[in-house]
């Protein structure tokens, strides 16, 4: 049986956060990327100048 100290569990946490860090970054990085959502992105990076109002908030 593995002793449960201090050591092993920083060691289990350090390993964990970078597989949970590595997989997380892919799964954003292939949803940036998938061609369906190439629409949503165009339309919100267009939104802001689209609006036609060039004028103060108040």
């Amino acid at each position: 049986m593995m002793p449960f100290d201090h050591e092993t569990v920083v060691g289990f946490a350090k390993s964990f956060g970078l597989f949970y860090l590595i997989i997380l970054s892919s799964i954003c990085l292939a949803w940036t990327y998938w061609p369906s959502n190439k629409k949503g992105f165009d339309e919100a990076a267009q939104m802001p100048v689209s609006e036609g109002e060039d004028r103060p908030w108040r």
